[in-house]
């Protein structure tokens, strides 16, 4: 399966924004549970984060990151880029 990289920026703040903190916890187990083998984490130096995952196809990938509770109560903005991997 293809690995997909969300890019994300915060949008709200902080309080907003911790509220689906969980729930976003919460999606990310789910996708490995589901076989996506997803991580998930924010930049030490700045706002922002990322999610890295695997999924079927790029449509597959944008409903995964559309679904995820960061992403549905627009607390982020973000980029979504397939990621080829040269060396394992």
């Amino acid at each position: 399966m293809p690995w997909f990289v969300k890019i994300e920026s915060g949008i709200v703040d902080r309080s907003i924004f911790d509220r689906y903190v969980p729930a976003h916890k919460d999606y990310v187990h789910q996708l490995i549970e589901r076989g996506h083998h997803a991580k998930s984490g924010y930049w030490a130096e700045k706002g922002g984060g990322m999610l890295l995952f695997q999924a079927e196809s790029l449509e597959v990938a944008r409903a995964l990151v559309e679904a995820d509770p960061l992403v549905k109560n627009n607390c982020v903005t973000y980029e979504l880029h397939e990621w080829t991997i040269v060396i394992e």
